[in-house]
């Protein structure tokens, strides 16, 4: 008799043919942990894991206070159709730049953890940084990256190689998920990037993979003026 799947394996496999079979679809709200575990009769940690798993897999996406959805992967692209912001603005035959606001390893909080796929507490590498064109703030992005995929991150030279090149020189990146959205600046990112607190903005928070890891959750901000939707489909990732 062949030895049973440990019992989190078994959950994940349950949540997946339904995934799969198109019986939970996308924006599908999944059943919480807590039935989870009664109903495959273990604790609510195991079933964490396998909901954490897929998390990092990209099958499901946590919003905190709410529940775990299941992800719309129509947004994938492959890595050909995302081009690197520095590429970008000078193919347009202008001079690009980047100011590094901060780059350090820091404890995922709640909000990244359930972004990021981890445990709350877990090591993550974090960048904020302006990119420039013709010494013209066009986007401000703060990511946060997985060390275990991108072990270098911290000491790339982005004088040199974007967020984005460090990236993929890393782990080549298969799949993406977005969502834009139209939005006002706060005070801090509106004087990083030398606009208006009043100026609408384009908002893109991009989850990015390679292959089965979750490996970089950014958010790219562009002032709307200078920015426009049909080249942010182009962005850095």
């Amino acid at each position: 008799m062949g030895r049973q799947p440990p019992r989190y394996q078994q959950i994940k496999q349950y949540l997946l043919e339904n995934i799969r079979t198109g019986h939970f679809p996308a924006d599908h709200q999944i059943p919480p942990e807590e039935q989870l575990a009664v109903t495959f009769g273990v604790s609510r940690m195991t079933a964490n894991k396998a909901i954490r798993d897929l998390v990092q897999e990209g099958y499901l996406v946590r919003q905190s206070g709410i529940g775990t959805f299941v992800t719309d992967r129509r947004s994938e692209s492959p890595l050909v159709e995302i081009n690197n912001i520095a590429d970008e603005v000078r193919r347009r035959g202008h001079g690009y730049a980047n100011r590094v606001l901060s780059c350090e390893a820091i404890s995922a909080d709640d909000e990244i953890a359930l972004r990021m796929g981890v445990r709350i507490g877990v090591t993550l590498f974090h960048s904020i940084l302006i990119h420039l064109e013709d010494g013209l703030p066009i986007q401000l992005e703060d990511r946060y990256v997985n060390p275990r995929w991108v072990p270098g991150y911290l000491e790339a030279d982005f004088s040199r190689q974007t967020p984005n090149e460090v990236l993929v020189a890393a782990c080549p990146i298969s799949d993406m998920e977005h969502v834009v959205e139209a939005v006002l600046a706060d005070p801090q990112a509106a004087d990083w990037l030398e606009v208006e607190p009043s100026l609408p903005c384009l908002s893109v928070r991009r989850r990015t993979w390679s292959g089965d890891h979750l490996i970089s959750y950014a958010h790219l901000l562009h002032p709307g003026d200078r920015y426009k939707l049909r080249s942010m489909a182009h962005s850095a990732t």
